[in-house]
């Protein structure tokens, strides 16, 4: 009896083991620094935090070739910064977020110049948005230019107007959520 549960329970750690086929990479970036202005010394500590997940899928699963290939798979990648001055958490920034139309994600990257740069799949340049007035961005995708802006639920609404004569096309990207 003890050597039934025994070999049981081996085979269930192994099949769980093996069961874990993905690619996953954890990185975490600290930055500090110190202020001095005199009178009191500030310590600010930007630390960012970033997760890649990838599935692993074989070419031919079902073949009996013992050394197979590996299908390229979509990277998901969820990055996070918090930034904390004299020991309190002053703000937590999502820098990187997932959107979907139509099928296909896409993913929005804050970037340095006050917008966000977006990744499609195929393209990893696949467009670029520009804060505007009123809470409006300005989006630049597929030689178009278009408005965008976020609703209440956090999905991206995309005005574009049409030079054929349809008027306003109005495409709405949803937040993938977590």
């Amino acid at each position: 009896m003890k050597k039934a549960l025994l070999t049981t329970a081996l085979l269930v750690f192994t099949f769980s083991l093996s069961a874990q086929i993905k690619n996953v990479t954890k990185e975490t970036k600290t930055t500090t620094v110190t202020v001095n202005n005199g009178q009191k010394v500030d310590k600010i500590v930007k630390t960012t935090k970033t997760d890649a997940e990838q599935q692993l899928e074989f070419k031919d699963a079902d073949s009996k070739k013992l050394n197979k290939d590996v299908m390229p798979t979509p990277v998901q990648v969820n990055s996070q910064t918090t930034i904390t001055a004299n020991g309190t958490t002053v703000a937590e920034i999502d820098r990187s977020s997932f959107y979907m139309m139509n099928g296909q994600n896409y993913q929005f990257v804050t970037d340095r110049a006050g917008g966000y740069r977006v990744a499609s799949p195929d393209n990893v340049n696949y467009g670029t948005m520009r804060k505007a007035s009123n809470n409006n961005y300005i989006f630049k995708y597929n030689g178009k230019t278009s408005l965008a802006h976020f609703d209440a639920d956090g999905n991206l609404v995309v005005e574009t107007y049409d030079d054929n004569g349809s008027g306003l096309i109005v495409e709405t990207y949803s937040l993938v959520k977590k």
